[in-house]
């Protein structure tokens, strides 16, 4: 019915062996728990009756066999050689002519040392127990049936979200991949949802700039080939004075380190896409962030610019790949100061909300096209100088650290960018407050 490698097939097994044990357990002790309540109300009807006779010593001296016929039960007094005890009460069943006899040996006359034996026939409370019994299981064979109906039904409904789950990404491909509805999930496959989904947006984000990156390597390096080869062919077709040569040779030169300069910063893609691969380690967010501002607080008084810092709260344990936050905060970092005029200020804040702790890089430049998108690769913003990459990388390592990434223009009537990262503190824990 199922395979041996199925989940549903072993949950199946566990479950039926399960409850059949428990089933049995349940039964045997239902059985034994009415046998001993008959018997023990048989003995202390045969114990209050021989009670009653030897309070009356009605047979006494006549040794003679009496019988209760509506009762079942005989009375007869006996004189065993063997005598333990004078306050021996003894109980024992025996089988005879197919009759069922459970005997009472209770004390008579203790000086004569005589003993009452009164036997009743139980034959139609033993037959009674057999049917009982024979109920039971019954009972039980028609339970095992209903249970398997059970452990089928219930089986196929647990594993019903992983099939769901199976079905809706067995058939994808990157042009119709969809992320999974958490909210439609059980509580238990919250997670997994969620997981799949950050892994959908990264091959969605991964397909999406792709072709741009070819598309635009290809573009950036033929410009300056053409320009070189232009160059060249300039250059000789006529000969021309040592001096010339030598300038010549030096805008090739410069234009070979243009597109060294673009080589470096394709290579950091693969470099990063390694770094993705390394293994998370367990850091202070606020200490990284606090070493990060120390490093670019000389360079923008070097640039006549200041850097402000503040971090909320005091401590905030994370376990990721710092390569990769260190990348995204030095690259707000980097384009803040780029675009922010002499003698204006750059700030470098933290904050707690309810997602998670948000990093923030707020400068005063020129602000953004917020139509374009400037995480794409390629896409340059303002007269600087710059690759177009460095974006493009940070969104790469947001989306590695399950982060959310967004640049935006200021709101509080300044001129100026507002870069954040909102860490999750689903996979972050905050360090306790020392006072």
């Amino acid at each position: 019915m199922f395979s041996t490698k199925s989940i549903r097939g072993k949950f199946f097994i566990q479950l039926m062996f399960a409850s059949i044990s428990l089933i049995f357990i349940f039964s045997s002790l239902l059985y034994l728990y009415i046998e001993k309540s008959i018997y023990d109300e048989k003995k202390d009807d045969l114990i209050l009756y021989a009670k009653n006779i030897a309070s009356d010593k009605s047979i006494f001296a006549n040794d003679t066999l009496t019988s209760d016929y509506g009762l079942n039960i005989t009375v007869e007094v006996i004189y065993p050689k063997k005598i333990h005890s004078h306050q021996d009460i003894d109980l024992y069943e025996r089988t005879k002519s197919k009759h069922t006899l459970l005997t009472l040996i209770y004390p008579f006359n203790l000086e004569e040392q005589s003993y009452l034996k009164i036997t009743k026939d139980i034959t139609s409370t033993k037959a009674l127990l057999e049917k009982i019994l024979r109920y039971i299981f019954v009972i039980n064979i028609a339970s095992i049936l209903l249970v398997i109906l059970y452990a089928v039904g219930l089986s196929k409904m647990l594993v019903m979200p992983v099939k769901t789950l199976n079905a809706r990404l067995s058939d994808m491909n990157e042009n119709l991949i969809k992320p999974i509805r958490v909210e439609e999930l059980p509580q238990e496959f919250e997670s997994l949802g969620s997981t799949i989904n950050h892994l959908i947006s990264r091959i969605q984000n991964f397909v999406k700039y792709q072709k741009e990156l070819f598309i635009g390597t290809a573009h950036e390096l033929k410009t300056p080939l053409a320009v070189i080869k232009l160059k060249n062919q300039v250059t000789l077709i006529k000969k021309r004075t040592p001096e010339e040569y030598i300038e010549a040779l030096k805008i090739t030169n410069k234009t070979i380190d243009e597109m060294n300069i673009i080589v470096s910063n394709i290579l950091n893609v693969g470099r990063q896409e390694g770094a993705q691969l390394d293994k998370p380690t367990k850091v202070d967010i606020i200490e990284v962030l606090k070493q990060k501002a120390n490093d670019f607080t000389l360079l923008a008084e070097h640039e006549g610019k200041k850097l402000h810092m503040h971090f909320e709260p005091d401590g905030f344990m994370a376990t990721l790949q710092v390569s990769l936050l260190n990348q995204i905060v030095q690259n707000f970092l980097q384009n803040a100061l780029k675009f922010t005029p002499k003698g204006k200020s750059v700030t470098l804040r933290s904050s707690q909300d309810d997602f998670g702790l948000l990093i923030e890089v707020i400068d005063e430049g020129c602000g953004i096209d917020e139509s374009v998108d400037l995480f794409a690769p390629f896409k340059r913003q303002g007269n600087k100088s710059g690759v177009g990459l460095g974006l493009f990388l940070a969104k790469s390592a947001a989306d590695a650290l399950g982060a959310k990434i967004k640049l935006q223009n200021r709101t509080d009537e300044i001129n100026g960018t507002r870069a954040s990262l909102q860490l999750n503190s689903k996979l972050s824990c905050i360090l306790p407050k020392y006072k």
